[in-house]
């Protein structure tokens, strides 16, 4: 097999899909047998295997260890994999696990680069595999993002901002929103709802808003029952909206369902 260095990125790196799915059986007994089913990581030898058969995309590779199906390929890599459909590709796979309330949780990562596996996370240095911890790490990012944007100056620093509200920028405003949300403190979370949308707003030079913060406090309002709130952010967000990204956005629908 031959893989073209950027189709695994820029490291031959690749998550694999359907680890926490139809994979997760595979994972748990493969997790039972090397100890790690309490949580714990996992360097081992694997293999690509195509799938002729599968319904659902005969295109598909699997990867497998120790006969346990742990994940496929992403879709757009294993159509440009060059494996026969009988035959199968040592490769090298890292699996990370972690034991939550609703059971045992792992991500996996295939190595398809030149030489030794590069990873980007080790036994030392875990991903983040539950929801509080992905939430944690996304919010970490994005303030990071803002934060050099906003210290590089330029073009890029004044963009940023005007997306500003009360110092914070609007970006990082939606993990606070799906935890307030979460805890149903839904007046609070429609207050930082609105707040991005002006953040949005002022920061969209000339482009659509965000749209995202505007369907939040729609839904929001519907959840309080306040109709023609949900109805009047729908409409600003059309209001300043380039009328030809207006028709067939996702505000424009919603807005049509409530009006019919």
């Amino acid at each position: 097999m031959e893989v073209s260095p950027a189709l695994g990125g820029e490291q031959g790196l690749v998550k694999l899909t359907g680890t926490t799915t139809f994979a997760r059986d595979a994972i748990t007994r493969l997790a039972q047998r090397h100890a790690i089913d309490k949580g714990g990581y996992l360097e081992v030898q694997g293999s690509l295997q195509r799938e002729p058969q599968n319904p659902a995309d005969p295109m598909a590779v699997s990867v497998q260890v120790e006969g346990e199906k742990v994940g496929y390929l992403p879709g757009y890599l294993a159509r440009d994999l060059r494996l026969s459909s009988g035959g199968a590709q040592s490769v090298r796979v890292q699996i990370f696990t972690e034991l939550l309330p609703k059971g045992l949780r792992a991500e996996a990562w295939a190595w398809l680069g030149a030489g030794a596996p590069r990873w980007q996370w080790t036994a030392e240095k875990r991903p983040p595999l539950s929801s509080a911890a992905k939430a944690a790490a996304h919010q970490a990012d994005v303030d990071s993002l803002v934060a050099d944007a906003l210290a590089g100056g330029g073009q890029r620093a004044n963009e940023f901002e005007a997306g500003m509200v009360n110092g914070v920028h609007y970006l990082q405003l939606v993990e606070p929103i799906k935890q307030l949300k979460r805890e149903d403190r839904l007046d609070e979370a429609l207050t930082l709802c609105l707040a991005a949308i002006e953040g949005a707003e002022a920061g969209r030079d000339g482009r659509e808003p965000a749209p995202w913060y505007t369907e939040q406090a729609a839904i929001i309002y519907r959840k309080l029952g306040r109709r023609d709130d949900e109805v009047a952010v729908l409409r600003r967000w059309l209001a300043v909206c380039p009328p030809e990204r207006r028709e067939g956005s996702s505000i424009k629908a919603r807005l049509r369902k409530i009006e019919a």
